[in-house]
């Protein structure tokens, strides 16, 4: 609680004299704050991401994301419930380049958006969602399982409105937000994201946006319900440990011209000299002592055979 303190005292001190919590867009456009926590890093090491140039602000905690999940020590808890997923594409805003991802942002008002169940106890609220992605199609994903890697890996963001006022305010507290990762592999044309790759052209220089409505992310979803999920953080600056994480354990399927559209992007604004937006994920951190639990069974995937009960005439007398 101590450095969660430490943390909401820096963000409440003025934007102006933290240059991370500072963003900017283009004119005409108002100056918005970035609900990635990632806008604004300033560049001084070409050779690293914008975003880890600087990691002065990283909390020593034992809850850091992202993790390797390794299947056969998850643990199955027959108390997870069902994730209900419930978007209103009426809530879609905009999506716009801040300097680290793409973001698609969402009206968060009201609990038109929201998702329960699962590991939650409350409804929480989609405030956003983005991709991390790699230079190639061998890695990408934040997440991994058993060590693989998948080439990219979408988070929906969403906060507890029930016990907190703002996201900025759940964003630093325990139970504050739920994140749902999905990972993505290459595969066939994935028709619904391709409404988002071509829009990404018009915003491939950092602070560009352009209005995005009427998008139901529930599209990006996979059809099997099985998740896996632990308590983590941020895997962005101020890495806060308020994560309740939701794993999807099956990937989508995007073709590899789609996954290459994400790679035109921009780290940089326009008239700055060009560094492409690839590579944007953290790397992994220690289970530490957390468990990872799961919604499902999976002692098929150990290959363990339950031997059968012997018959009655099988028994010595």
């Amino acid at each position: 609680m101590t450095m969660m303190s430490h943390l909401r005292v820096i963000l409440q001190v003025s934007s102006s004299t933290l240059p991370w919590r500072r963003c900017w867009v283009p004119r005409l456009v108002p100056r918005r704050s970035c609900s990635l926590y990632t806008c604004t890093y300033r560049t001084r090491n070409r050779a690293l991401p914008p975003l880890w140039e600087n990691l002065d602000l990283a909390p020593a905690g034992d809850r850091q994301s992202p993790i390797n999940i390794r299947w056969r020590d998850s643990v199955y808890d027959p108390g997870l419930k069902p994730l209900t997923i419930s978007y209103d594409p009426a809530t879609c805003l905009h999506i716009w380049n801040n300097g680290y991802s793409f973001l698609v942002e969402f009206e968060d008002s009201t609990d038109k958006s929201v998702i329960e169940g699962g590991p939650l106890e409350h409804n929480y609220r989609l405030k956003q969602f983005h991709f991390h992605w790699g230079a190639i199609d061998a890695w990408g994903s934040e997440h991994t399982v058993d060590s693989k890697c998948y080439p990219a890996e979408l988070h929906l963001v969403h906060w507890n409105a029930v016990k907190f006022e703002c996201f900025e305010d759940a964003a630093l507290e325990e139970n504050g937000l739920a994140v749902i990762g999905v990972f993505l592999k290459l595969g066939k044309h994935h028709k619904e994201l391709q409404k988002l790759v071509d829009t990404l052209p018009s915003i491939k220089h950092k602070d560009t946006l352009v209005e995005f409505g009427s998008f139901d992310p529930s599209c990006l979803m996979p059809t099997c319900p099985d998740y896996w999920t632990y308590s983590g953080s941020l895997t962005t600056p101020p890495l806060s440990e308020s994560v309740t994480w939701i794993i999807k354990k099956q990937p989508v399927e995007v073709d590899r011209d789609q996954l290459e559209q994400f790679r035109t992007l921009l780290f940089t604004s326009e008239g700055e000299k060009e560094k492409r937006m690839v590579d944007n994920f953290r790397p992994l951190q220690p289970l530490m002592n957390r468990t990872v639990r799961s919604s499902f069974r999976h002692d098929y995937v150990l290959n363990i055979q339950v031997k059968p009960e012997p018959t009655a005439s099988e028994v010595t007398p």
